[in-house]
């Protein structure tokens, strides 16, 4: 199996994690202030980002980067707010 091809895997299974995060929120299955919320996010743009290191696209990875910006800034507004529920 050629890196070209497992760099593409862990780039759909990024893909699925944030597709999995949204579709939750509209089915009203998860919280968009929760740490799993922003946890799917950040581990999904973190795989896309590391696909992007193999099949480089500029535009793709700087959105990435903003996801992942995005991701920790709720989960540390989710952390500085002391909740202890998922």
């Amino acid at each position: 199996m050629s890196i070209s091809i497992i760099a593409d895997i862990i780039g759909m299974c990024g893909t699925f994690s944030i597709v999995l995060a949204y579709f939750m929120i509209q089915l009203d299955k998860m919280d968009p202030k929760g740490v799993i919320y922003n946890m799917l996010n950040l581990v999904g743009a973190i795989l896309l980002l590391i696909s992007l290191c193999i099949n480089f696209n500029l535009a793709s990875f700087v959105i990435e980067l903003f996801w992942i910006a995005a991701s920790l800034v709720g989960l540390y507004k989710y952390f500085r707010k002391g909740r202890v529920q998922v």
